[in-house]
């Protein structure tokens, strides 16, 4: 995994399901991963099962994306046949889910306008 966070930055996370409360919209978007028209954003973080919680997006398929949960060392093991790693969006700073175009889309919550 390229941009790989380090152990302090996984723990800094709020734990699964710390933010179960917070509104979809609402939940603070802690790190986005990405490979080709793949995404996944972290919400959450289990450091003892190494778990996210958290929103994805799959060969950008945005009507079939969804909130849930992505194995750590499952995400870190992601390798196109060419050998390219999932990346790490590098600076991130965290934002809520209903800020992230990407997330909107997939939720349907697409501002109505001229």
């Amino acid at each position: 995994m390229w941009n790989e966070p380090k152990e302090w930055e996984l723990r800094a996370l709020p734990r699964l399901r710390a933010t179960e409360s917070t509104p979809l919209e609402d939940k603070l978007i802690h790190m986005h991963f990405f490979l080709g028209g793949c995404d996944w954003y972290a919400a959450e973080y289990d450091p003892a099962d190494r778990l996210f919680f958290g929103y994805a997006i799959l060969n950008d398929d945005l009507q079939n994306a969804e909130w849930g949960y992505v194995p750590y060392d499952e995400l870190r093991a992601v390798k196109t046949r060419e050998g390219i790693e999932v990346d790490r969006e590098l600076p991130w700073h965290p934002l809520p889910a209903r800020d992230i175009h990407r997330i909107r889309s997939g939720m349907g919550w697409e501002e109505e306008g001229p």
